[in-house]
């Protein structure tokens, strides 16, 4: 099987991009992994430091781990979103597959300085670990949201520039990079930014790294067709998902009533998750 760093490479050579699903319970992890194997793509897990915390670092690796081996699919893990380098230390050792260290609030000279410590600690640990960073701000909670978070980066002027992303990217020497580019966690009530298109052609000039869509959902399929085209290779989503998981709950509750076996409930969710998953790997694959 190929490594993710080959699978990364090869969809920026196709112009397609890699899914990146969040999870924070077995339902949604059900409804990933069955509906990628449908298409065999491969994919990637994602799990904050908040998800980790309720699914388990360590059980979350070894899921992924065993569906890989038992299926001989492509499926991987990463660590999103991970703000603390105890919680950096954790992930590596439990075996993921990418880390993303996230200081994209701070300066650019402090966002390379404690991204350099993360580095440090994963390849101490396993050099095979790809990492990742985020350069700008853009909100930080994958839910609905009435209006744009505080300090999101979105005027033009405050999106990541493709100097400093090269400058990053050259000091830190990281694996993936994820910059502002007019995307946000979350979905906005009165409906997401756009992206700037340019300013993602202007920083895969500059860099010699893949790029990373964070805030996948809430935007416009053709915006993120658009992006794939500019150089994303990977596109994040989880707020869809969770929308897609409660929706399916209250439908499968309402439907059933009287049911109190969970395995028995869950299926609804799973087949709402399944929904938004194939569209979104269609749409990546251009398919």
């Amino acid at each position: 099987m190929k490594t993710l760093k080959q699978y990364i490479i090869e969809a920026e050579k196709n112009k397609i991009a890699i899914g990146h699903f969040n999870v924070s319970d077995l339902s949604a992890l059900k409804a990933i992994f069955e509906k990628s194997r449908e298409f065999n793509l491969p994919i990637i897990i994602g799990v904050s430091e908040g998800e980790r915390n309720f699914i388990g670092t360590k059980q979350i690796a070894v899921l992924i781990k065993s569906l890989r081996e038992e299926y001989n699919y492509p499926i991987f893990l990463n660590a999103d979103h991970t703000k603390s380098l105890e919680k950096v230390k954790e992930a590596a050792e439990a075996g993921f597959d990418a880390i993303l260290f996230d200081a994209g609030e701070m300066k650019l000279e402090d966002n390379i300085k404690e991204t350099k410590k993360a580095i440090e600690i994963i390849k101490n640990i396993n050099s095979e670990i790809l990492i990742e960073a985020e350069l700008g701000y853009i909100g930080g909670s994958s839910s609905l949201l009435k209006s744009l978070p505080p300090g999101a980066a979105i005027k033009t002027e405050d999106l990541t520039m493709a100097e400093d992303a090269a400058c990053f990217v050259r000091e830190t020497g990281v694996d993936l990079l994820a910059p502002a580019i007019g995307n946000i966690h979350g979905i906005i009530s009165s409906g997401n930014p756009k992206l700037n298109i340019e300013r993602i052609v202007e920083i895969k000039k500059e860099v010699n790294v893949s790029l990373v869509l964070h805030g996948g959902s809430g935007i416009l399929d053709n915006e993120v067709s658009a992006a794939i085209d500019a150089g994303v290779s990977i596109v994040h989503i989880n707020t869809e998902l969770r929308l897609a998981w409660r929706k399916g709950l209250e439908n499968s509750l309402k439907e059933n009533s009287e049911e109190i076996s969970p395995y028995k409930i869950l299926p609804g969710a799973v087949e709402e998750i399944k929904k938004v998953v194939e569209k979104k790997l269609k749409l990546f694959n251009k398919l």
